[in-house]
């Protein structure tokens, strides 16, 4: 070899530094490969979720300007809109007056037994909406049980339950929980001395309260609040039962009755309507401020009140719980007690369907929610930030609407998934998608970022420190996300209706068929099978949230 060609130090280096800077180069496009993969898996989630929509808005396009102002401008469109904005008003505004006494009651009181109470007057957020609407019928509306017990008295008659009326008392004692969990949370975060200052300095106790407590807790009130006007906007079941024409009832009524453009025009304004409020609650959502923990203080002492807080304690954990499990109970043992009755026919089937398509559902909901969670959890993009966002869009969009959407884009583009499970198990993803990316997500930012990292200097390719790291601390928040998908599947109402293919039968659609063919004795097994499994679905989130009933 010449001398000119034989390698010195400086060449020894040179390759040395090549080595390292390609090594450094592989290592940076491994690690952006995966990075641009998961990308791509979270924006097409995105726009799966979104499709429903967009077909909708396609829907109402094809109708036609003149056309779609004339139907959005009918009476029977105005009434419409008029019913379901009072109903959404009259059962938000009585969930206040309800939920935030019961919460003061609990958390800054000397009410006797607080912890049982606690407990009851959370439980009614367990009943679904439209089995609650089926005991009242059935307890207080024409010819039911009260009016049974008091013929013999002369009453031949009991006010009218169906309408406006029924449906706001039906939907506020399944939807106060909602302001009233919100408004204890804030009201034991909050920190008390403020309110013993106000009274050293001669202020009344309301008016502590009205000057100190109630600025405090109003961003919680306000959102507990936004929650029940969400879940009233968006029920179908007890409008339906009560015969109110609210949004949901009358698009399901167009759409059996072939009124396909009204139906769609019906829905999109029903999602104008939704996104509003979504922005408002977005909005007071970021004006929130988080105080300080509260220091213990001596309870208020309610005196002569102390009978009338338990009468409001017992009389809506009575009217909530007692009332629809009693209805349920009677019509099982009455059942049971008769030889030959069919009330208590039961497929074991119909739980089966259920628990396998829930299943299913949650399944598929976790590989989707993977990609969007670990996008939202480590970047800060607007990208990013705007793939979660959509997938919070189905579930903020009422069912009715998703199955609505799903039921002409697969007669038009989809038909071998139509009538298929297939296409069911995509509208429960599209639905309940958030709760498994909520979870997981939340799971991600606990992740100490140090920890792959650690993994990757002993050798670990970025894959494999995210399977043997990552993936095993994230892992309960992946199943506690499942787990709220699933309960949630088992207890959806109008996508089932819509959607399930026929002669697929689950425990949602035999409660429906016994209401719709009035054989309400036929929905207990399934009715009380429900309610078992919303109880499944408050334990979970008791574990998860750590919710404390001292």
């Amino acid at each position: 070899m010449d001398a000119e060609h034989a390698p010195g130090p400086d060449d020894t280096a040179s390759d040395a530094t090549e080595s390292t800077q390609s090594v450094d180069s592989a290592e940076s496009l491994a690690e952006s490969t995966p990075r641009l993969g998961v990308s791509l898996a979270a924006a097409t989630v995105a726009a799966l979720v979104l499709l429903p929509l967009i077909w909708l808005v396609r829907l109402a396009f094809d109708v036609g300007l003149s056309e779609a102002l004339a139907l959005s401008l009918r009476p029977q469109t105005l009434e419409v809109f008029a019913n379901s904005a009072a109903l959404v008003v009259a059962v938000t505004a009585a969930s206040i007056l309800v939920g935030v006494p019961l919460a003061y009651l609990t958390v800054r009181t000397d009410l006797p037994f607080r912890r049982f109470w606690t407990v009851a007057v959370s439980l009614p957020l367990v009943i679904p909406s439209y089995i609650g609407a089926f005991a009242f019928v059935t307890a207080f509306g024409p010819q039911g049980a009260l009016q049974r017990l008091l013929e013999p008295l002369g009453v031949q008659s009991l006010p009218r339950l169906y309408g406006l009326g029924g449906a706001t008392l039906v939907l506020t004692l399944y939807t106060y929980p909602y302001v009233y969990i919100t408004t204890r949370a804030a009201l034991k975060s909050m920190d008390t001395t403020l309110v013993e200052a106000a009274r050293t300095l001669r202020h009344t106790r309301w008016e502590a309260f009205r000057r100190v407590t109630l600025p405090q807790i109003r961003p919680a009130v306000a959102a507990g609040s936004l929650l029940v006007a969400l879940y009233t906007l968006s029920d179908f079941g007890t409008p339906a039962i009560m015969r109110f024409d609210a949004f949901t009832r009358v698009i399901f009524v167009e759409f059996n009755a072939f009124g396909r453009d009204f139906a769609a025009l019906l829905s999109l304004q029903l999602v104008a309507v939704t996104l509003l409020i979504l922005a408002a609650e977005s909005r007071i959502r970021g004006d929130e401020q988080v105080y300080g923990g509260g220091r213990a203080t001596d309870r208020v002492r309610l005196g002569r009140w102390k009978l009338p807080a338990l009468g409001l304690c017992g009389s809506v954990a009575g009217l909530a719980l007692v009332v629809p499990l009693a209805v349920l109970g009677t019509w099982f043992f009455r059942g049971a007690s008769d030889v030959g009755s069919e009330t208590l026919a039961f497929d074991i089937s119909y739980v089966l369907n259920s628990v396998g398509v829930a299943a299913a559902t949650a399944a598929v909901a976790a590989v989707f929610a993977f990609p969007v969670a670990y996008i939202a959890a480590h970047h800060r993009g607007k990208v990013a930030t705007l793939t979660e966002r959509a997938t919070y869009v189905g579930y903020a969009v009422p069912g009715v609407v998703i199955g609505l959407a799903l039921v002409y884009l697969g007669t038009s583009y989809a038909q071998p998934i139509y009538q298929t499970l297939y296409l069911l198990v995509f509208a429960y993803v599209v639905r309940f998608l958030p709760q498994a990316v909520g979870s997981l997500r939340a799971s991600f930012l606990r992740v100490d970022p140090k920890l792959p990292e650690a993994a990757r200097t002993l050798g670990r390719t970025p894959s494999g420190a995210f399977r043997s790291v990552t993936l095993p601390l994230v892992a309960p928040g992946l199943f506690g996300g499942m787990a709220l998908v699933f309960l949630t599947t088992m207890k959806e109402l109008p996508a089932t209706l819509f959607l399930a293919p026929t002669g697929f039968e689950t425990l949602v659609t035999r409660v429906w068929s016994a209401y719709s063919q009035g054989y309400f004795g036929r929905a207990a097994v399934p009715a009380l099978i429900l309610l078992a499994v919303s109880g499944l679905s408050m334990l979970v989130i008791v574990s998860q949230e750590g919710y404390d009933v001292k």
